[in-house]
C-alpha cells in the first residue's frame, strides 16, 4: 500500500534552499545525515497533465513535475513573504486559481496559488 510521496527538487544551491524551506517557510524536517534535510510538506494532492514525453531528456520515463504550494489567501501569503524579504513573481488570475512564484535563494522558483477548484488534499483525513 502506498503510504506517502517523496518530491525531489533539484537546486543550484541546495543548502541555501534547504535553509529557506526551514527558516522562512518554517517547514519541519528530519536530518537524514550530514545536514541533508527531508521536509514534511503540507497536505498534498497530485494532478496529471498532458506532456510531450519525458522532461528529463533521457531514456527514463520519469514524469516531469512542478511544485506549487497552496494557500487560502494569496495576498496575505505574498505580504508575509515580502515582509521576510522574499521575492514573489507577478500575480496572475487563471481559470483554476490565482498564482505567483516564490524565488528561492538558489534563483529557482516554486509556485504558490490560491485554488478556485475543489481540493483533494483533505480527502485522506475524512
Amino acid at each position: 500500500m502506498i503510504n506517502g510521496a517523496h518530491v525531489l527538487l533539484y537546486s543550484a544551491d541546495a543548502e541555501a534552499d534547504r535553509n529557506f524551506f526551514r527558516d522562512v517557510l518554517r517547514l519541519k524536517s528530519v536530518d537524514a545525515g550530514h545536514g541533508w534535510l527531508i521536509f514534511a510538506l503540507p497536505p498534498a494532492e497530485a494532478a496529471l497533465h498532458p506532456s510531450e514525453g519525458s522532461s528529463r531528456g533521457d531514456e527514463h520515463a520519469m514524469l516531469g513535475a512542478e511544485l506549487y504550494f497552496m494557500c487560502d489567501d494569496l495576498k496575505a501569503t505574498v505580504k508575509m513573504l515580502k515582509d521576510k524579504n522574499v521575492a514573489c513573481g507577478p500575480v496572475s488570475d487563471e481559470r483554476w486559481g490565482t498564482k505567483t512564484t516564490i524565488r528561492l535563494p538558489s534563483g529557482g522558483e516554486v509556485g504558490l496559488y490560491q485554488p478556485k477548484h475543489p481540493v483533494a488534499y483533505n480527502l485522506n483525513s475524512k
